[in-house]
């Protein structure tokens, strides 16, 4: 039998000091002081009679017999989560999910994704970050991230990858540029003569773009990259370009009129999202996260409210 003085606090404070590589960190991320950090570490090696950690100048690295006590308490804490499970109590969470999603989920479906997660875990508080997509690349890298739901290509290796749908692109302009450069498809030369709004430099789409164009030399080429996908849709409202962007976040501008789609035979590779984390160390709630996020991706791309050409994607 377990003595009382080992408890689930101080697996807590084990893993995520581990993951972190910072007692400071882990402190912030478990809403605690970092001398209670210390404390709980303190207490399970007392417990257990042997160093967990080495701590170097700021560092901390696991000891042998500590990587072998640290996979143990990743066992007993996903175990501890699934009791809670089986007694269908997910209120008894009280937890962090720290999710970034890229601005186009931002603008689609994480209004509803934010809902249901509510609802399923009330005590979870979400902090949420809305970034590029390399951006939320590297916080998943550094263990910033719990969930990032982003487009590939992706950078990070993580054993978590849920596929969440692609999404293709539609070349807009304001009714009046749209008029102008006609019914047909639109050839290169003419969509040259306007600037061509689209995603921020190094982007795959950016990049596609670039090389696309490309192919007239002779003719300068005014591509004006934008790391907000709702300012460069705003620019294209307003007549300042023609835009290539997700149809998915235009879909209700086209449906009202503000703009009006261009017939051009070229597209970027459709934006391919996905759910990704580390399911190794991910508590059951970011597993739980990550297929909501799904059910609501294929909610919004199945709504009847969506229009043919947006269901097809």
């Amino acid at each position: 039998m377990i003595g009382h003085h080992l408890n689930l606090k101080q697996l807590e404070a084990l893993v995520w000091v581990a993951d972190l590589g910072s007692f400071r960190k882990a402190a912030h991320h478990l809403n605690t002081t970092q001398p209670n950090i210390s404390a709980r570490i303190a207490g399970l090696e007392k417990t257990l009679g042997l160093p967990l950690m080495l701590r170097d100048a700021g560092s901390v690295r696991m000891t042998p017999r500590g990587t072998e006590v640290l996979a143990q308490a990743r066992v007993t804490l996903r175990e501890a989560a699934r009791l809670v499970e089986i007694a269908d109590r997910a209120d008894l969470v009280d937890d962090r999910l720290r999710l970034g999603v890229t601005e186009l989920v931002a603008a689609i479906w994480l209004r509803p994704l934010m809902v249901r997660l509510n609802e399923t875990y009330p005590n979870v508080s979400v902090e949420l970050t809305v970034d590029l997509s390399r951006n939320l690349d590297r916080e998943l890298a550094s263990n910033a991230l719990d969930l990032a739901i982003q487009t590939a290509p992706f950078g990070t290796q993580v054993s978590g990858e849920i596929e969440l749908g692609e999404y293709g692109y539609v070349w807009v302009a304001a009714p009046a540029l749209a008029h102008q450069l006609g019914a047909g498809d639109v050839p290169i030369d003419s969509m040259l003569k306007h600037p061509i709004l689209t995603h921020t430099r190094y982007t795959q789409a950016y990049l596609e773009v670039v090389d696309h164009f490309d192919t007239k030399p002779t003719q300068p080429i005014r591509i004006v990259p934008c790391n907000s996908l709702s300012a460069a849709m705003h620019m294209a409202i307003d007549g300042l370009g023609i835009a290539v962007l997700p149809r998915a976040l235009l879909a209700q501008h086209l449906i009202d009129g503000t703009l009006s789609e261009v017939s051009h035979p070229w597209h970027p590779s459709p934006l391919r999202v996905a759910a990704r984390y580390h399911a190794e160390r991910a508590a059951q709630f970011v597993h739980s996260a990550a297929y909501t996020a799904a059910a609501c991706a294929e909610a919004f791309r199945t709504a009847p409210s969506q229009d043919h050409n947006l269901r097809s994607l």
